[in-house]
């Protein structure tokens, strides 16, 4: 069985986050294949519908048998039920190996902030620099996942 790592290798920004959550930019269809065929289950897509793709990629993803999952993430979308939605998706994976992916990794740091503190139990520290390392650069999406994770955390 392929390491859901190794099927997404060439995606910009590829990461394994834990063993059943590998994350990063803008696949190909190929990545999808390979994903597939190595066991992966479910794509978690947080690009608008509308963002141009070199392949019709959740008709791909479905006749490869992965789930395919969008839920876009944009300027007008940072909102809380946009990171519950993700989080919904994150929860009920079950075993399942998850390819949540944007256009470069910006947007899934973005929302990965809340789940990594919320449910992994990472310390704010340590949960943003996993989110760099997924690929997370812009200064919004690190504020909108740090607000939603302080205000539903712990008091």
């Amino acid at each position: 069985m392929t390491n859901p790592l190794e099927a997404l290798q060439g995606v910009v920004n590829a990461c394994l986050v834990t063993p059943a959550l590998v994350t990063g930019g803008q696949p190909e269809a190929r990545h999808l294949d390979a994903l597939a065929a190595g066991g992966g289950g479910l794509v978690l897509d947080i690009r608008d519908p509308m963002e141009p793709r070199n392949f019709d990629e959740p008709d791909h993803a479905r006749r490869v048998g992965l789930e395919y999952v969008n839920v876009p993430v944009t300027p007008g979308t940072l909102t809380d039920e946009t990171i519950e939605r993700v989080l919904g998706v994150l929860r009920s994976a079950g075993g399942r190996t998850v390819f949540f992916h944007c256009g470069s990794g910006n947007r899934v740091g973005g929302a990965l902030i809340p789940w990594l503190i919320l449910d992994r139990g990472m310390d704010e520290e340590a949960a943003v620099e996993q989110a760099m390392r997924v690929g997370l650069r812009s200064p919004e999406m690190l504020q909108w996942g740090l607000d939603y994770a302080r205000r539903m955390g712990p008091a």
